[in-house]
């Protein structure tokens, strides 16, 4: 059955026989629930299109609610509030689990796009900027003494320890690391990096 648009609704029948329709459908009985959908699609509809906004996820979760009306009739219990009062509170509960749900579906689909973002890659720009640093880092390793170009290759490009490079260049520990530390300070200072 499709709900009714908000013109088509009748007027509401009073409290008690709305109670009466809700009882009977509890039982099963189609007749009431035709009776019992007639006469609060349309406020049931009202409330949700308030909450969802979308005509057609309105349309849809208003059709979820008097289908849990069908289901869970036995449950309404009058001592709680009137049979009108229990529906628009499933109408309520119903479209605010909507509107969170699609919220946060569209939160996890922002979450996955950003993390599937890849920014652009220019290979050659990479290629050149790559070249150009080595060539800089060339220069700045001409103007170190021998002594020092040789520390520095063999301790950061070659890999060996300071005791291994101390060991192949035939020098003290602390002469190493004292070549190394003012090789490093002139190729910082030659690289514009600050410290």
């Amino acid at each position: 059955m499709p709900v009714a648009a908000r013109g088509d609704r009748s007027p509401a029948p009073h409290t008690g026989a709305l109670e009466s329709l809700l009882d009977r459908v509890s039982r099963g009985d189609q007749y009431a629930f035709e009776n019992l959908y007639t006469a609060v699609a349309g406020s049931v509809l009202g409330l949700v299109r308030r909450v969802v906004r979308d005509p057609a996820q309105s349309e849809e979760v208003a059709q979820e609610v008097l289908i849990e009306v069908w289901r869970s009739a036995a449950r309404f219990d009058a001592r709680q509030g009137s049979a009108m009062a229990w529906i628009m509170t499933l109408a309520h509960r119903r479209a605010v689990d909507r509107v969170r749900s699609v919220q946060a579906a569209a939160d996890r689909d922002q979450r996955a796009g950003v993390g599937a973002y890849t920014a652009p890659f220019d290979e050659v720009s990479e290629l050149v900027e790559r070249r150009l640093e080595r060539e800089q880092v060339r220069r700045c390793l001409a103007q170190l003494t021998d002594l020092q170009r040789e520390s520095v290759t063999l301790a950061y490009y070659r890999g060996y320890t300071y005791r291994e490079t101390a060991d192949l260049l035939g020098a003290a520990l602390g002469t190493v690391k004292t070549r190394l530390r003012d090789g490093l300070i002139r190729l910082r200072d030659c690289l514009g990096v600050s410290a």
